[in-house]
């Protein structure tokens, strides 16, 4: 991946490529789940505590193939289980019906159960030998004969193994190979040896898809955000230009709201009823409610919350601010640290200058007040209900309900001096050249 960042923590659709199949993985009721992270990568196994907190972490302290890799969590498979799912940590696109679907097999006499897909280039790729519907091998390309190579059902490495057989299965797998390491794929031998059935159930392409690359993760990126349209526009959320559209896996959509086209949408989002984001707009970490409207050109930062109603215009910026019912920031305008209640009108330019350099403060603004546009409100400050602030004013005391302030020098008059002004630089300024 070319970057300092441990590969598995990698973005798609503002979710950890992890978090994305820890998502899919089957949990409640019985299940239990071991992540199996290197050394040095506390980062991963944080992440992984974040998305399920039931997850136990186990290290592998040395890269010894595959096999060697699950074995790392033996504590957790000799505790016994109906089954083990064996899944990676890069394959985002994975979905819950997928590990479900692989269970299924072995409660109907398959010891092993192999996910399989079919490449349109199996360049590479192990490939399933499969005799009379049973699965008899996974040969690794460079092992494989030429009629094998025509094989076009390839390993996509996810596996489900018989609980009551599952150690004793990893235990048998050897390193006597070229690299000296424990291949996970020798387990189907293994199963047969014993005189036991393995099988494959097949998906495809899209959802088996490692990431290993930054092109890999930008196209893991393309095959997810077609996912999360897709799902959205089934939902009733109008999309007028789907394609450049861009949501996170975990946005969240009231009936009859419309995205219009050049719209981010970041993590932690929720959009109400009816509500609408209009062009090249931007949000994450933000609430929107119903009837709301935001933008064009609008950008919603964390901690935002928007009221039923309220509106949201040209060029803001919000930032954990909570905006109530009705108001309106229309025009040009820094909303942060800061509550707007219900009805308020915020002119154009006004900024809530919350940072001193050293801490943030907050603003509130009651019920029905005015702000004038080019307004400065100096935070700590509190602006009261019906209360009116003049333009261009900077406010830095707080002001009643239903008062008017104003702060701003005497405008002053000098008549004609504008023109004493262009008449003395056209005696000064010299011809041009010709």
């Amino acid at each position: 991946m070319r970057s300092s960042l441990p590969k598995v923590l990698n973005p798609v659709a503002g979710r950890s490529l992890l978090a994305h199949v820890l998502s899919a993985a089957p949990h409640g009721g019985q299940d239990r789940l071991a992540v199996v992270i290197g050394p040095d990568h506390q980062a991963v196994g944080d992440e992984a505590k974040r998305v399920r907190a039931d997850a136990a972490i186990y290290i592998q302290a040395e890269r010894l193939g595959t096999a060697h890799a699950v074995l790392a969590a033996r504590e957790a498979i000799a505790q016994g289980a109906d089954d083990l799912l064996i899944a990676f940590g890069d394959t985002p696109l994975i979905s819950a019906e997928t590990f479900a679907r692989l269970r299924e097999p072995l409660r109907s006499g398959s010891s092993l159960v192999v996910l399989g897909f079919r490449a349109a280039d199996p360049t590479g790729y192990g490939r399933l030998v499969v005799e009379d519907g049973k699965l008899t091998a996974i040969r690794e390309q460079a092992d494989a004969s030429a009629d094998e190579l025509k094989i076009k059902l390839c390993n996509a490495g996810v596996m489900a193994i018989d609980g009551k057989i599952a150690l004793q299965v990893l235990d048998k797998i050897g390193n006597a190979n070229a690299k000296g390491e424990y291949y996970l794929t020798d387990a189907v031998g293994i199963v047969r040896e014993l005189g036991l059935g393995a099988s494959v159930i097949e998906t495809g392409e899209d959802e088996v898809r490692g990431i290993n690359t930054k092109a890999q993760l930008a196209e893991a990126e393309t095959v997810m955000q077609t996912r999360l349209r897709q799902a959205a526009m089934a939902s009733g959320v109008t999309l007028i230009a789907p394609e450049t559209v861009y949501l996170a896996a975990d946005t969240k959509f009231g009936k009859d709201v419309v995205i219009e086209p050049f719209v981010v949408i970041g993590p932690g989002v929720s959009i109400g009823d009816g509500a609408v984001i209009h062009s090249f707009s931007h949000l994450a970490e933000a609430k929107i409610g119903s009837k709301a409207q935001v933008g064009p050109y609008a950008r919603l930062r964390p901690g935002t919350s928007l009221g039923d109603g309220a509106k949201i215009g040209n060029f803001v910026e919000t930032k954990a601010a909570l905006i109530d019912a009705g108001a309106k920031v229309n025009h040009l305008t820094y909303i942060g640290d800061a509550h707007i209640g219900a009805a308020a009108n915020i002119g154009a330019g006004t900024i809530t200058c919350n940072y001193d350099g050293f801490d943030k403060h907050k603003t509130e603004i009651g019920a029905g007040a005015f702000i004038g546009s080019n307004s400065s409100l100096v935070a700590p400050v509190k602006i009261g209900a019906g209360a009116y602030v003049g333009s261009g004013s900077v406010i830095t005391k707080d002001v009643p309900d239903d008062a008017l302030a104003v702060e701003r020098n005497d405008q002053r008059l000098k008549d004609g001096w504008a023109k004493r002004f262009r008449d003395a630089k056209s005696r000064h300024r010299k011809p041009k050249a010709h």
